[in-house]
């Protein structure tokens, strides 16, 4: 893993703050929550300003042309810029409990090393090899259905999605949806305003509840509710790779 820049040292500084206690219990809760400010206005203002720089990615997606909704993202190359890279590398290692505590719960695997760069090795050995990191990008009347990034068998079940924008001014609408679906019962939704520079840390697959039999697994999907109007950007940070 590389040595640690100033960026990067900032940006763990600000994790460091986070009251990691009350978002593991509202993971735990609900499967998703917000973190405290991660990135400065004018940090995000960065982040969002390279969608327009096409050399940092190595795909477009057009939503509506494979119906996955209205709007377009793209996928960083594995040449991630330093906030990103930072970020994500940051997030790794506090997430890593959580994530081993819900595998322990579902009696499944947890195949996940202590280092980032030891697990994405393992993603690139089992043919998942490409950098899932993605940019997005919503105008007025775009949406993202619901759904799950889920690439392959090599999965962590946590991911993250930081606001670039400022709910309210930059935008409205395009709230984060998130489905859960409950044992014999119908399908329980939550929506969050992503404020500008906070992640949401959020299921990736499902999660598990507790239940009279023990633990059981909670299928949960994401999206977003359609932008009524301005333009919306959000950085996702997935801890697998894509196939």
């Amino acid at each position: 893993m590389a040595a640690h820049t100033t960026t990067d040292r900032a940006v763990a500084d600000r994790l460091d703050g986070t009251d990691w206690a009350a978002l593991v219990g509202e993971l735990d809760e609900y499967g998703h929550a917000l973190t405290g400010p991660l990135l400065t206005p004018a940090e995000c203002r960065t982040i969002s300003d390279r969608y327009d720089e096409p050399e940092h990615f190595r795909t477009t997606v057009d939503m509506a042309r494979h119906r996955f909704g209205s709007g377009q993202y793209r996928y960083f190359t594995h040449e991630l810029p330093a906030p990103v890279r930072d970020l994500r590398e940051s997030f790794y290692p506090r997430l890593l409990p959580v994530a081993r505590a819900w595998a322990a719960r579902l009696g499944a695997p947890a195949p996940w090393p202590d280092r980032l760069d030891e697990w994405l090795e393992l993603c690139h050995s089992a043919g998942q090899a490409r950098s899932a990191q993605i940019l997005l990008r919503y105008g007025p009347g775009d949406w993202n259905a619901l759904h799950r990034d889920v690439f392959g068998d090599m999965l962590f079940p946590l991911q993250v999605v930081i606001g670039l924008d400022a709910p309210g001014t930059d935008y409205t609408g395009g709230e984060f949806l998130m489905t859960e679906q409950r044992a014999r019962a119908q399908s329980r939704g939550s929506s969050t305003l992503l404020p500008q520079g906070h992640g949401l840390v959020f299921t990736a697959r499902e999660r598990p509840v507790a239940s009279r039999r023990g633990w059981s697994a909670a299928p949960m999907r994401h999206g977003v509710s359609t932008v009524r109007s301005g333009r919306r950007h959000t950085l996702g940070l997935v801890f697998h790779e894509a196939s």
